[in-house]
Formats: C-alpha cells, structure tokens, sequence
C-alpha cells in the first residue's frame, strides 16, 4: 500500500524568524504572558487558532480578483447564496464579517434575558453573547468529553437524557438548542448523525428551534464518514446535506471550514426569522448582500467551502491532526483522544498536575510552550471560562485544556515534528513546576483576550 501524500503542492512561503529563549522571555513578559498581545513576528509557530490562518487555494485567489464589489445585488452574493444553499438545503442567506457577527445578528433576536440555551459546551464567543443578553448557557454535552482519556468517537455528543430532563423542568424558558459541530471546547470533538437526529427530535416534541455552529461542519461530516456505521459509502457532501437538514438555522464563521482570511454568515429555513435578523444586519453588519464582506471575500468564500467538501482535502487535513497526535503520545504528553478535527488538545491537569487550578495550570503551559521553542497556542480552561456574571466568581470547567489549532494548509508535518519536541522538552520538568499565575487586570467578559497576568513565584 502507498504511503499517504498530500493533494496539493506549495505555491508560495512566508519566511519565519527564529528567535532566541532570551528575546521570548523578554517579549512575553512585555506581553503581561498574554499570548494574544505577541508581534506575530515575536512567534515561530502559531497555532493560536485556525481562524482565518489557512492557506487559500489558487483558485480562491483567482475569485478574489474576479469578485464583484456591488454595494447591492452583488454577482459574488449570489455565487456565495447559491453554494450555501446547495450544500445545506437552507433558503436563506445573510453574510456577516465573521461568527460571533452572526451569533451577535441572530442572537439579538433569538436570545432574551433570562432564557437558557442548552447545547454542548459552548464556546466563548457563543456563552459571551449569550450571557451578554442575560441569558444562561446550558452544558449538555456527554459525560465521556470530559475524560480525556476515553475513546468515545463522538465525544461532542449531546446528553439527551440531560436535555431532556432540562426540557421537560423548563421548556418555556429555552430560546433554542444549540449544537457545535465540531465542538470546539470539548476538544474539537465531532457529533454523530445519530445524536443530531435525537435532538432533532427532541426540539420538536417541545417546539424548539435547533441551530448549528457550523464552523466545522466539513470535519465533522468527515468524522461521520469514519468512524458512524451506514455512512462510509456516503460522499461528504451528501453527509453534510443530511446534517444540515436535521437544523432550522445555522450561524457560521467561514475562518475555519470555509478557508477564507474573513467571512462568516447565517443560514435559515424560516423567512419569518431571516426577516427579522436582516434588520440587525443592516445596523451591525452592512446591507444584506454583503453584510460585512468585500464581494471578493464572498467569491473566495464560495469556492473555499467547495474545496472543503472534498474528501481528499478532508482526509490530508484530520491526518496532519492524527500527524501531531501520535508524535506528542511519543512523548508521553497527556491529550485529548481520540483526536479532534481542528486541533490537537493537551490536558494540562495531567501535564501540570501541582500547579492550583486558581493558578491558571493552561494558561502556565501557553507561556512555557512559547517561551521553550517560540510556539503560540490557546488555553481553553479557567481563564477562558471567566467569571460567573451573578457571584463574579472564578469559574473552573471540567476540563483545562491547551489548544493547538492547526491552520489549514498551512504548515508542514516538519512543523508537527518540532511541535512534538518542544512539548516533550517541557513534559520532562512539568513535575518540578508548582506555582502558575495571578490576574491583574481582567474585562468584565471574555477577559482571555485582554487579560494581564504576573508569575506566583515563591
């Protein structure tokens, strides 16, 4: 059998400046060992995020030159309307900028205060807007995402016993019910056809809306291919179709499985809402055949989530995944399993296990990944939880997570390589480490981005 080989060949590189231990330590602590405050060009490898990061295609920058800049009625609006509407059975379109644009659009009128939005975990952009309005977000997912260590294949599940017994308390309370597919907090982990169909049937025993965020719903249609019984003879785009028509709506940053630099948008069934939303379009996002987006961003848009469709992309894309996966188990650094789509997921209680959970455990193993080999990730963990909004109050979720979001396209599997060693070189101390850090400065919401940290040091 032949080795697997990637469906693509490189066009074009972007230099990278190799910086020494003593300029890192330097420029984190310039940064208050807030990551998001780094030069891009103080960083070696940046797996901050897949957001906007990948590598666009020649014929994606063949669409940007030929996109259509009408203010209405733009060409590239209706090439865009017209791919989302084949791919996901959806009638109607509003592009926005970006994906918490579209959650702030369809929040504004789907979310009011002292509503609950069940779903499984919700990511910070998502409970942000949602706890923005004075609306709870309700964890739903599994039990088994929160064990790293247990292989369930679907770990971004719904608990259908949980949200039913949620429902049947609180029905009149509940907005809607949000699925991510894949779900990002849960460690980029995929939700099967056969779970999306239970909820489905659940909305509609109570009469309730179901929404995707469907940033990653190409690699979650992959993983539905892979890994669920009946559906490996299926294309991915008839997975998708299928998916999408188990949902009444759907909101969608296009950084990721569309493989655009910006973009995002709402997709719905229902005219009644698609009405509605368009007026909060027009105020926060731009008229609504553009909503945000050049007409070349839209035409990128179109062809990107083509692309994205396709198995072979799919399959070079979740095996780079599996790639960083494997190399860090070498190591024997304590992950997330079995791997997710868009990211590999580090379990820093294990990695970290003396550092206090007030002393943000992820957050300790960010700064020593950059400051070890120059590498820039995300904790998903303590400081992205933030505060309850009523006690004010730390919150700690399950899991304390450190995200290497991997680009699409972008880097090589050499990358992965020095990836892997670089988390090894830190696994080796991790034990000796005991003390993390404190917060001195903090937003009232969504502080990770903002936030001001200074090493414990005793």
């Amino acid at each position: 059998m032949l080795p697997f080989c990637e469906p693509y060949k490189i066009k074009m590189i972007e230099p990278l400046y190799r910086s020494t231990p003593t300029e890192r330590l330097n420029w984190i602590q310039q940064a208050r060992y807030n990551v998001f405050n780094l030069k891009s060009d103080q960083v070696f490898i940046d797996f901050l995020t897949d957001s906007g990061t990948g590598a666009m295609s020649d014929r994606q920058w063949s669409a940007i030159m030929s996109g259509d800049e009408s203010y209405a009625g733009s060409r590239s609006f209706h090439e865009l309307r017209d791919t989302v509407r084949e791919l996901t059975g959806f009638e109607y379109l509003l592009p926005t900028h970006q994906g918490r644009a579209a959650e702030n659009v369809l929040f504004s009128v789907l979310v009011k205060e002292g509503q609950l939005v069940p779903g499984n975990a919700h990511f910070d952009t998502t409970k942000g807007h949602i706890e923005f309005r004075k609306a709870i977000a309700v964890d739903c997912t599994i039990d088994e995402a929160y064990d790293t260590n247990n292989p369930h294949p679907f770990k971004g599940n719904v608990n259908i016993s949980k949200l039913e017994a949620l429902l049947e308390k609180e029905a009149d309370k509940v907005s809607f019910i949000l699925i991510t597919a894949t779900c990002n907090t849960a460690g980029g982990q995929p939700v099967s056809m056969e779970n999306i169909r239970q909820v489905r049937n659940l909305a509609n025993r109570f009469g309730k809306l179901l929404i995707i965020d469907a940033a990653r719903f190409a690699e979650n249609a992959f993983f539905i291919k892979t890994r669920e019984n009946n559906y490996h003879d299926q294309s991915i785009r008839e997975i998708v179709l299928e998916m999408f028509s188990l949902f009444d709506g759907a909101t969608m940053s296009a950084k990721k499985d569309g493989i655009v630099n910006i973009g995002g948008f709402i997709a719905l069934k229902s005219k009644e809402i698609y009405q509605a939303a368009s007026t909060f379009n027009i105020m926060f996002e731009g008229f609504l055949t553009y909503g945000g987006q050049a007409g070349r961003d839209m035409a990128a848009l179109a062809q990107g989530l083509r692309e994205a469709t396709e198995f072979d992309y799919l399959e070079s894309r979740i095996s780079q995944i599996a790639f960083l996966g494997e190399k860090l188990k070498e190591y024997g650094v304590p992950i997330q399993e079995p791997f997710g789509g868009h990211a590999i997921f580090i379990d820093a209680l294990r990695f970290f296990p003396n550092i206090p959970r007030e002393e943000f455990p992820g957050q300790s193993l960010v700064i020593e990944l950059y400051k070890a080999g120059g590498i820039r990730c995300a904790e998903i963990g303590s400081l992205m939880a933030d505060r309850d909004p009523v006690t004010r109050e730390n919150r700690y979720p399950a899991l304390e997570l450190v995200r290497l979001a991997i680009p699409r396209r972008a880097y090589t599997n050499n990358h992965m390589e020095y990836t892997a060693a670089v988390c090894g070189q830190v696994f080796k101390n991790a034990r000796n480490r005991n003390h993390g850090y404190r917060l001195t400065a903090e937003a009232p919401i969504m502080r990770h981005f903002t936030m001001e940290l200074e090493p414990i040091e005793f």
